[in-house]
């Protein structure tokens, strides 16, 4: 028997159905071997200065680890089988040693795909685990770990606790904190235009005005607006010049990593981490008609390159179904021109180009073949002719001023044959040299310049790929931090720092200049890149890095002054009377009971630190429980009703919210099931609470659970681990939703 070891459960599925008897799968299930999360996990070695990790098996690793070993001890030859890149170069060196098991032994195989034939090619193939790549994953690892644990107590301790700090993190977060800086100091500029149609029906724009070029911000009032409205509506047109261009509208190149994430957002909607989880299913394996399988390659690359035998069978594809004509005579090939790209990978395409997404929609599902079709479509057009337009062009010239009018028409679709035309053809009427011209309409319009964008995540991704800064696997994780520690909020695809953000990007900039330095951050991935290479020595960066660093982490302990407020107001707490205090917390200034937690009174306060009054709004609800008025209070859900009777009376209701009632009775009571709100999110509860007390995370069916020992199950549809499945309300147990449906 043969051993292969695989981070994924999914991805050990899709290989099983590819291999014989002879060869067990199994997956680590990730990372099984690391630095610990109780404590630092590094020793500086005193002779040598070498910084050694600590690695070891977490607690819930333990069973994966010891069964992998058993399987291990049994097999003729075991595989690591991870994924090509860094980390799971590394995660097959840590299993190794997980299991006791000499890493320069193991045959180390890999694949871009994972296909039958892929499969087969890798097992023919093998190699050993280059140590290389693992210590340049070994001294990222390093490098964040040093940053989070030394500089998130630190932020913690001078601000507010629960902040942290990263060093692809931290740099990112001064680039957002930077566009929004220019967008408060912005100030806008007025500008005129010129709004001119023609009797020929034509829009033009004025390009010259008293032998000066006009462009955009050259009118920069009324007056001057008005004068030259003036002089143009009493001017004589002739059509000095017609120009025909052909151009060309180049084919986009394959996806990677980044390309992938933005053109998800900017066309699907697809935050970037729900686009790496759809494609991690795609590549991993889905039901296709010759059974399991992945679909596309490996999703995590920043290589353009693709394999000479796909790009051959696109070519016959696109051949027969769109005509020679579409076909370039010879393969385009794409390159990325930056500095860390690992050319050895492929570029994200499809691996089946039989699975079409017409077959693809029968076997997935909504959102994976949204992005199937994506990735399917930028493969064929990459290989597909540019598309080709005639470009027109036509000056109107007057006495005092000169006109342009622009319009264009498609000649050759080319790839927008597969993928459609973005832009319309704008067609000029047919028009001759020396042909006079009058003026239809004219009007001056008046403008102001505006403020940078903010960055949507499709955008910061943009940006950091093109700073150097990360690598394919950091972008969506670096955002997604980010938000969840509340450095930034993202509204209508904007991403938008709070007060904190701006906070800890001056302490970090006043006090370590280089973690938010972006040249800084992105020379450290380019010397990352040559370690991998292995042209430069990991230990080497290590030290270069660690030992400036201590010296500013003790520097800063010592020279940042604490923002945490906690100055006493010389006023006794109205309920336990200990003293009251000014705090700070994330939402500003507040007072607080110094007796907290035993006491939690609290008191709104503003800028200047008095104290807010609280104001109820009344309402013309009546409590249902005791018949007093009902008045509007505001929670951290939300506004909401509350009986004015309280303490005596804790009645509350929702307000301004219309409950969704479910169409099946209550499988408690028979009562009316409705949608509720509370601070966990939206529940499904009895409307004869509080004599039933049946609540329902998901909208339960008329379906009954068939489970050994349930009483009065009933199953509801929901989507767990990306699988749709049937959970029953009551024991939890869950079942494919295929099987039920049958």
């Amino acid at each position: 028997m043969n051993l292969i070891i695989v981070e994924s459960p999914a991805k050990a599925r899709t290989i099983t159905n590819f291999l014989g008897k002879n060869y067990k799968v199994i997956a680590s299930k990730g990372h099984i071997r690391d630095l610990p999360k109780s404590r630092f996990g590094i020793t500086i070695d005193k002779e040598t200065h070498e910084l050694i990790p600590k690695y070891s098996v977490a607690k819930e690793n333990a069973a994966i680890v010891k069964e992998i070993k058993d399987l291990a001890k049994k097999a003729d030859t075991v595989y690591i089988a991870t994924d090509e890149d860094r980390e799971g170069e590394a995660i097959g060196w840590h299993i190794a040693h997980a299991i006791k098991k000499d890493p320069e032994e193991l045959p180390r195989i890999v694949f871009h795909e994972i296909t039958k034939s892929a499969i087969k090619h890798a097992l023919d193939n093998a190699r050993k685990i280059d140590m290389d790549m693992v210590n340049a994953q070994q001294a990222r690892r390093l490098l964040d770990r040093i940053v989070g644990y030394k500089l998130s107590p630190l932020l913690a301790s001078k601000i507010q606790k629960g902040l942290s700090g990263g060093r692809v993190q931290s740099s990112t977060l001064k680039l957002v904190v930077d566009r929004e800086r220019e967008i408060k100091a912005f100030i806008p500029v007025e500008y005129w235009s010129i709004d001119t149609s023609f009797k020929t029906n034509i829009e033009a724009n004025l390009i010259k005005h008293n032998n000066q070029k006009i462009d955009k911000l050259t009118i920069k009032n009324k007056d001057s607006a008005s004068a030259i409205v003036k002089s143009v509506e009493v001017d004589t047109f002739i059509i000095s010049k017609i120009e025909t261009k052909q151009r060309k509208s180049k084919t986009p190149p394959p996806f990677m990593t980044s390309t992938l994430q933005q053109t998800a957002s900017s066309k699907l909607g697809f935050t970037p981490k729900r686009t790496m989880m759809i494609a991690q299913t795609l590549y991993e394996g889905v039901k296709t008609p010759d059974g399991t399988s992945g679909v596309i390659t490996y999703m995590r690359t920043d290589s353009l390159n693709l394999a000479s035998e796909a790009v051959a069978m696109v070519r016959g594809v696109i051949e027969n179904r769109f005509g020679k004509k579409y076909l370039p005579t010879e393969p385009k090939i794409y390159n990325k021109k930056s500095k860390g790209a690992q050319e050895a990978h492929e570029a994200i395409r499809p691996t089946m180009l039989a699975f079409t997404p017409e077959i693809a929609q029968k076997f997935l599902k909504a959102d994976e073949i949204k992005l199937y079709r994506l990735i399917y479509e930028r493969f064929m057009s990459c290989q597909m002719n540019d598309a080709e337009f005639e470009q027109q062009s036509i000056i109107f010239k007057g006495e005092n001023s000169e006109y342009r009018a622009s319009g264009r028409k498609l000649t050759f679709d080319g790839f927008y044959a597969l993928t459609g035309a973005e832009d319309k053809d704008k067609l000029l009427p047919v028009l001759k040299e020396g042909d006079t011209a009058e003026i239809q309409s004219i009007k001056a319009e008046q403008h102001f310049t505006e403020p940078p964008a903010r960055f949507s995540e499709a955008a910061l991704i943009k940006k950091l790929e093109s700073e150097g800064v990360g690598r394919p696997s950091t972008y969506a994780p670096t955002i997604a931090t980010l938000s969840s520690r509340t450095y930034v909020t993202i509204e209508k695809k904007q991403i938008i720092p709070t007060e904190m953000a701006f906070t800890v990007t001056d302490i970090l900039e006043k006090n370590f200049a280089n973690i938010v330095d972006i040249s800084f951050t992105a020379g450290m991935e380019e010397r990352l890149d040559e370690i991998a290479d292995g042209k430069e020595n990991w230990q080497k960066l290590l030290q270069d890095f660690y030992f400036d660093f201590m010296k500013q982490i003790d520097a800063g302990k010592e020279n940042i002054v604490s923002l945490k407020l906690a100055k006493p107001l010389g006023r006794e707490c109205p309920k336990c009377a200990e003293e009251l205090l000014l705090r700070s917390g994330r939402f500003g200034n507040f007072v607080a009971c110094s007796g907290f937690p035993k006491c939690k009174y609290t008191e709104q306060v503003d800028e200047n630190g008095n104290k807010v009054e609280k104001k109820e709004e009344g309402s013309d609800e009546i409590c249902d429980k005791c018949g007093k008025e009902m008045v509007v209070k505001t929670g951290r859900n939300g506004q909401f009703l509350a009986c004015s009777n309280y303490p005596d009376c804790k009645n509350t209701k929702s307000i301004n919210v219309e409950e969704v009632e479910s169409k099946t009775p209550c499988p408690d009571c028979g009562g009316k099931i409705s949608q509720k709100k509370s601070r966990r999110g939206p529940f499904w509860g009895c409307g004869n609470y509080p004599d039933c007390k049946f609540i329902s995370k998901f909208e339960p069916t008329t379906i009954k659970c068939k489970e050994k020992g349930c009483t009065n199950g009933l199953l509801a549809e929901r989507t767990y681990r990306n699988k749709d499945v049937y959970e029953c309300v009551k024991c939890k147990a869950r079942t494919p939703r295929e099987d039920i449906d049958k």
